[in-house]
């Protein structure tokens, strides 16, 4: 006996959000292998004060030797390795979720700042990069001098002119 089969126009079609959702998901969704390969950037704040620019980075378990910072042409770029440790053999390790190799994060510095005269502190795994600005970009205030109200001189009548009429 045949069986008759249903035709279905639209079977194997997929939706416009099946679509989408396939590739949200091979676009953010990685293996562990490929998540591990990931480069890293470190975190990164600055923030202004009335005399410099501050540059904070979080560097857990960088060596300070290791880090090169430098301007050119007013672009800040800071880099560096993050090692992994080989003190724990390789298959020991139930999960690494901590990134770890080279990086570098680079910023346009403004014309106000003064890159010859960047301070650098490394401290708990901190970075801060303190950059002064040029005094003519600092804010200046200009007090504005109030004068005392003058007081009205007392009024001098003129002499009268006398005309003749003849």
């Amino acid at each position: 006996m045949r069986t008759i089969a249903r035709w279905e126009p639209f079977s194997g079609v997929t939706t416009l959000q099946d679509q989408i959702n396939r590739l949200f998901k091979e676009t953010f969704e990685r293996t562990a292998e490929e998540s591990s390969l990931s480069a890293w950037a470190p975190a990164v704040d600055i923030y202004e004060t009335e005399h410099e620019l501050v540059v904070k980075a979080d560097l857990p378990e960088v060596d300070p030797k290791d880090l090169d910072i430098r301007v050119e042409n007013n672009i800040l770029t800071i880099r560096g390795e993050r090692k992994f440790e080989k003190k724990v053999n390789e298959e020991n390790y139930l999960r690494v979720e901590r990134s770890y190799g080279s990086f570098a994060r680079s910023f346009s510095l403004a014309n106000t700042v003064n890159p010859d005269a960047i301070k650098a502190d490394f401290q708990n795994g901190v970075l801060t990069l303190s950059i002064p600005k040029r005094e003519e970009a600092k804010p200046k205030q200009i007090k504005v001098n109030v004068a005392a109200p003058a007081v009205a001189a007392p009024a001098v009548a003129a002499p009268a002119v006398a005309a003749s009429v003849r």
